[in-house]
C-alpha cells in the first residue's frame, strides 16, 4: 500500500515538475568535532586560519551524513560576549588560562545542503545544554542574511556592535 501512494506521488510530482527537497537524511546526521577544513569555503570568516579556528581551545564541529560533512560550526569558548574577533580571541584564551568559560561563541555557521544551517545550530545547542554551559552566543556579521538565520532558528538579538551583532539562543 505504501508503495502503490508512493508511485502516485511520484507521478503526480511528475506531471506538475515539482521539486520537494528531501529532509529525511537529517534525521541520521551527526554532530562530530572536525580537525581539518578548508577554511576558504567558509563565507563568512574565511580570513581566519585553521591554526586560529583550533587553538585555545576553539572547535570546529561538523554536521556528518554518509561520510560527508553538510554543515560546518565554528565555536569558542568563553566567560563573556565578545564583540569582534580580537575580543573573541582575547577573552577564549583567558577563558583556557582561568578555566572559567561558561559560553559557546558560534562566530560562523555554513551549509553544504538545505536544512543542515538549522540541523547544526539544533546540535549545537544540545551539545551545550548537555556539556553543562550557560548560554550560546553568535558573533555575526551584520547582514541580513545572518540576522533572518538566527531570528529564523530561534534566536534573540543582544545588539549590534561596530562589525558585528549578538545573538543568544535559549536551552
Amino acid at each position: 500500500m505504501k508503495n502503490f501512494f508512493s508511485k502516485i506521488f511520484n507521478f503526480i510530482k511528475s506531471i506538475f515538475n515539482l521539486n520537494f527537497t528531501d529532509f529525511t537524511w537529517i534525521k541520521t546526521a551527526k554532530f562530530v568535532e572536525l580537525d581539518n577544513i578548508d577554511v576558504s569555503e567558509d563565507p563568512v570568516r574565511p580570513e581566519l586560519d585553521l591554526e586560529w579556528r583550533t587553538t585555545h581551545d576553539r572547535k570546529i564541529y561538523g554536521l556528518e551524513y554518509n561520510n560527508e560533512i553538510e554543515g560546518i560550526m565554528c565555536l569558542a569558548f568563553t566567560k563573556d560576549v565578545p564583540h569582534s574577533i580580537k575580543e573573541l580571541d582575547l577573552m577564549s584564551r583567558l577563558a583556557v588560562y582561568e578555566q572559567n568559560a561558561d559560553t559557546i561563541i558560534a562566530y560562523t555557521v555554513w551549509s553544504r545542503k538545505k536544512g543542515a544551517g538549522k540541523k547544526i545550530m539544533e546540535e549545537a545547542l544540545k551539545f551545550g545544554k548537555e556539556m553543562g554551559y550557560k548560554r550560546i552566543v553568535t558573533l555575526s556579521p551584520l547582514t541580513p542574511m545572518a540576522t533572518h538565520y538566527h531570528i529564523r532558528n530561534g534566536a534573540k538579538l543582544l545588539g549590534h556592535n561596530p562589525t558585528t551583532q549578538n545573538f543568544e539562543y535559549s536551552f
